[in-house]
Order: C-alpha cells, then sequence, then structure tokens
C-alpha cells in the first residue's frame, strides 16, 4: 500500500510541476500524460487531448460523447496536433474569447476507461484544470503509477490524530483543536471540540470546507465565513446548555477543486455563469468533497452520532452513505447580501439546498 500511495502523491507532485506521468490500468493500458496547463515542453506536440465530459459539451460535442459511459473523459482529435498552446486554449475556458475559433474536433473511443478518470481525478487533486496531451514524445521519464493506487492513496484509514491543544476563541474559551494528517497526503484537516466530550449525547456538527476568501478576507460572494462564524456561536451556546459541538474544518477548497480553480470559477460568474456552470465550464465537478474524511474524523473522536448544521440535505445522505449516524439535521441559514444572492439561489434552485 505503502508504495501504491507514494506513487500517487508523486504524480500529484508531478502535474503541479508540468511534468509528464503515465497512468496504468490492470489489463496493461495505459496513457502517456501532459498536464495543458502547467506543462513545459517547448515544441512538444500530441495528435490527442484528453478533456472531462463536461469541457467537451462546451466545446459543442454532447452528440459525440458515449452514452453509455456517463461524465467519462473524453478523447478528441483535430485536423492539426495540439501544442501546447492550443491544448491551454482547450483547456481554459478564460481564453475562450480569445480563441474562439477552436476546432472541429472529433471524440475518440476511449479503450483505457480507467486511467483515463483517474487523470480527472489526479488533475482535480493537484488542482489543475483536467485536461492533457496525451502519448506525446516525452524527452524524460513520466512518473508512472496505476489507476487503482488512488484507491488506496484515498483510503482512510491513513488519517491519524496528529496533535491536540487547548484552543481559546473568540466564541468560547473552552475549545479544544485537534489536527488530523496521513502518509502521503499533504493536506491537514482539523477539527475543533467546543464544551466537554459526551459520547452518549450527539454534538452539533458542523462540516466546514476551508474557504480563504470567505473565511479569512471576508469575502461576500459566498456565505462561508458567516456560516462559519455562526456554527462556532451556536456550538459554544450548545456548551452552556450542558451540550457540546465538534466543527470539521477540512481543506476543500472550492468544494474539492481547490483555490486556483475556484477563483476561474469566479471569474467566470463575472461573465455572468452561475457557480454551477462555472464549474462546468472549467470540466470540473460541482461537489468534490471528500466526505469519507470526515466520517473518519469523527470516528477517531469517538463521535458515534451527530446532529448536523446544513441545509443540503445531499450532504447528510453523503455522510450516510459512508457510515455516519446523523441523528437531526439542523438547519444553519443565514441572511443574503447583494453579492451573495444570486450564488444562494443557485444552491436553493440547482443542488437542493433548503433555503
Amino acid at each position: 500500500m505503502t508504495g501504491a500511495t507514494r506513487r500517487v502523491a508523486l504524480a500529484i507532485d508531478a502535474l503541479r510541476h508540468g511534468w509528464p506521468i503515465r497512468v496504468e490500468a490492470e489489463e496493461g493500458k495505459a496513457f502517456t500524460l501532459l498536464p495543458a496547463e502547467t506543462g513545459f515542453a517547448p515544441g512538444t506536440s500530441a495528435s490527442r487531448m484528453l478533456i472531462s465530459a463536461a469541457r467537451a459539451v462546451t466545446l459543442k460535442l454532447a452528440n459525440q460523447l458515449e452514452a453509455a459511459v456517463p461524465e467519462a473523459p473524453v478523447l478528441i482529435r483535430a485536423a492539426e496536433p495540439f501544442d501546447l498552446e492550443l491544448a491551454r486554449a482547450v483547456a481554459d475556458p478564460a481564453l475562450d474569447l480569445a480563441y474562439p475559433m477552436k476546432g472541429p474536433f472529433a471524440a475518440e473511443h476511449i479503450d483505457a476507461m480507467e486511467p483515463a478518470r483517474a487523470a480527472m481525478e489526479l488533475a482535480r487533486l493537484a488542482g489543475i484544470l483536467p485536461a492533457f496531451l496525451v502519448d506525446f514524445s516525452a524527452a524524460e521519464e513520466p512518473q508512472a503509477l496505476r489507476a487503482a493506487d488512488l484507491a488506496a492513496w484515498k483510503d482512510t484509514a491513513h488519517l491519524t490524530i496528529a496533535s491536540r491543544a487547548h484552543l481559546p476563541i473568540a466564541a468560547t474559551d473552552h475549545a479544544e483543536i485537534v489536527a488530523f494528517r496521513a502518509r502521503d497526503d499533504l493536506r491537514e484537516h482539523v477539527a475543533l471540540v467546543i464544551g466537554t466530550q459526551d459520547g452518549d449525547r450527539a454534538p452539533l456538527v458542523r462540516l466546514h470546507s476551508e474557504c480563504l476568501t470567505g473565511d479569512i478576507l471576508g469575502s461576500l460572494k459566498c456565505d462561508c465565513g458567516p456560516q462559519l462564524d455562526a456554527a462556532l456561536r451556536a456550538m459554544a451556546d450548545e456548551a452552556q446548555a450542558g451540550g457540546w459541538g465538534v466543527l470539521l474544518y477540512l481543506r476543500q477548497e472550492g468544494r474539492g477543486i481547490g483555490l486556483v480553480n475556484k477563483l476561474r470559477a469566479y471569474r467566470l460568474q463575472d461573465q455572468g455563469f452561475d457557480t454551477v456552470d462555472a464549474n462546468n465550464r472549467l470540466g470540473l465537478p460541482t461537489e468534490a468533497r471528500d466526505f469519507p474524511v470526515a466520517a473518519r474524523m469523527l470516528d477517531l473522536l469517538g463521535v458515534h452520532a451527530i446532529r448536523l448544521m446544513t441545509n443540503n440535505p445531499a450532504k447528510v445522505r453523503a455522510l450516510e452513505q459512508v457510515g455516519v449516524k446523523v441523528a437531526e439535521r439542523v438547519p444553519h441559514q443565514l441572511p443574503s447580501n447583494p453579492h451573495n444572492a444570486r450564488y444562494l439561489a443557485t444552491k436553493r434552485d440547482r443542488t437542493g439546498h433548503l433555503l
């Protein structure tokens, strides 16, 4: 298992640096890939590109997608080979106006779907656009891994408690911070336990994915900062009434797409797209958070049932599917402002939030 997780960690690092990777399937089929966004290899070109299904729809290839394999990556070919300049224009919707005459492209059947899907997931984990030059002439040895290695890397059994300490906060001086870390994963999640832990009583729990713009900079485009503050105050009130609370602060910026891609989505929202369509134009999922990590954190804390602060029924279902007992859904709604009203309406109308 250690070799598998190490290979994934090295592949993610390679993608961030723009180095090639080779993703292999169990049956021997493989893709050698150069990331379109970060790749740096002057003169490099390839006859094909691998992109996500969502980006393929934006490029008007919907009628060529494989209906039998929903949301599958798409292998495309053009009349001329793709160099990195064209590959970036295909991958990045911010360049759509500068390069309006892309294509025509033809979608090809993918025999090795497992490594193709793994490549899309690796791009998301690396925080880059999900687009690659395929089977180009690599000047250097690509970082190799197996598609199945991702499952080992994501195994939450690797997550352990690294440290814990008393942490007085504005809402209460009776809080403890607990840090979690996994081998071969640089993300360090934390929990804040507020009040006295009581294993016989379900705590008030909030899953909060990190939001640099909202939590730290006070962005008005989302409701993350106010939700975080209100959750801590509610848990402090719960503790004063004899209960307790747990805030899980998860290192999953932008619902799992990463900070840079989240800011790309913001730019598309400035052009008039809502948050769902912005993610899709980038070729990224609307929801990519890792709920098994939250379940593992709760288990390590000895939490067996929770009262979940959320307006999202899908979050309740996702946690229950990974073994968390949700005893109650506690609404967590705050007033909108002129900058996030459309964002909240999109959450209500397109992703099922109860607002």
